[in-house]
């Protein structure tokens, strides 16, 4: 919060934070101009990134006093966009009459032009219109709940949800995190020679955190048969049981489900899971399962499925990509055996799951076929020792095998 005098006090709205690599938004929307009155938790405006498309809410109550991030203008994280004059009151006089003009003004934000009206003469944002040509929905089909029947985007996904028929979707990537065995795109997004700019941030993220954590991998081998039998009964992938068995060994060593930033060492007591999801060219994003220790596998399979739909749907609220505790990487879906997944920072663990491979191993001192996988724990040694590491991953190939 700021003030500009002793009688007006400006609370500031800034470009939030969506994800790990996330380090710019772009506005694409106002939905309020100087002068008008907003309400905490109303919508204010509409920004785009490479992975989030969203809604920013009002952080408190009061008139805008300025605006100060034109529509298509590109900030980075924690830029002030907008300021509320909260010592204002619905019906007072304008924002310019009751907010000392800054000695010098700021260019002033044009209102942005109305959306293009469509066939039915109603008018969507640019997010709404996106989400729609992604699904193939036609809006004029959508009932709108905003003010005047205003199309919103949780109408258009309300919509998609009650079964609305979509265009015919590309087959779902995996989720996974980014890893040496990750292929390709067929064709690059950015000029030969250069990165794109998401590529750079992903970059720049996993250097930072090699630079900063005393990175260790562990392994341990596990017999996933009991998995494969439940995963199939219930009609769900391994991933989230793998996660709920992650998440009680997590409760038997809690030293895991921590940030270490700088000096400051918090175990939390609730497990906040990460789960890496894959965007394909547009790189990855990692959405958090809150409270997850109060899920059951089919709950998390239900919010995983949830979340990932959604980041690929550029759909990913702030909140949904904030506070992650621990991590879990699924690159094995693609076949491999093996890797060293990078920390999440301020993490201090990351679980790698590899693909569940059948072969050759000895059970009770004969030989059987068995369906097994390798798990891979990177670690920060600031932080844990390898014999924690390894207990950690004991216990969790013990409730694996022992599943349910």
């Amino acid at each position: 919060m700021s003030s500009s005098s002793t009688e007006t006090l400006l609370v500031d709205v800034v470009m939030p934070q969506m994800g790990v690599s996330v380090s710019e938004g772009t506005v694409v929307e106002w939905r309020k101009q100087p002068g008008d009155w907003v309400d905490a938790d109303e919508i204010i405006c509409a920004i785009s990134t490479d992975k989030i498309d969203t809604d920013v809410e009002s952080p408190a109550s009061g008139r805008v006093a300025e605006i100060l991030v034109e529509v298509g203008t590109t900030v980075d994280v924690g830029t002030v966009m907008a300021r509320i004059a909260t010592d204002a009151r619905p019906g007072e006089a304008h924002a310019s009459e009751t907010v000392p003009a800054p000695a010098t003004p700021p260019p002033a934000a044009p209102r942005e032009a109305p959306a293009p009206a469509s066939p039915d003469g109603r008018r969507y944002s640019p997010v709404v219109q996106r989400i729609a040509a992604e699904h193939g929905v036609d809006l004029g089909r959508v009932p709108g709940t905003g003010r005047g029947g205003r199309v919103r985007k949780q109408d258009v996904l309300a919509f998609i949800e009650q079964g609305a028929p979509p265009a015919a979707a590309p087959e779902e990537p995996p989720l996974h995190i980014e890893s040496p065995y990750r292929p390709e795109p067929a064709a690059p997004q950015a000029p030969a020679g250069t990165l794109s700019r998401m590529r750079r941030q992903i970059g720049e993220h996993m250097k930072r955190s090699l630079e900063t954590a005393a990175t260790c991998t562990t392994w341990i081998e596990a017999d996933m048969l009991a998995v494969e039998r439940a995963r199939a009964q219930l009609g769900i992938t391994a991933l989230p049981i793998v996660a709920r068995c992650a998440i009680d060994a997590l409760r038997e060593f809690p030293a895991l489900n921590a940030w270490l930033d700088g000096d400051a060492y918090t175990v939390h007591e609730s497990v906040h899971l990460g789960i890496a999801v894959s965007l394909g060219e547009d790189g990855l994003i990692v959405p958090v399962v809150h409270d997850a220790q109060d899920f059951s596998a089919e709950g998390l399979a239900k919010r995983i499925r949830d979340l990932a739909r959604r980041a690929r749907a550029k759909d990913l609220r702030p909140d949904d990509v904030a506070g992650g505790t621990f991590t879990i990487t699924n690159p094995g879906q693609y076949g491999s055996i093996m890797a060293t997944p990078v920390i999440n920072q301020p993490q201090v663990a990351i679980l790698d799951l590899e693909a569940v491979v059948k072969r050759a191993v000895v059970v009770d001192d004969a030989i059987a076929i068995r369906p097994m996988t390798i798990l891979g724990l990177s670690w920060d040694h600031r932080a844990l020792d390898g014999a924690l590491a390894a207990q950690y991953l004991a216990a969790l190939r013990r409730r694996i095998e022992g599943w349910p």
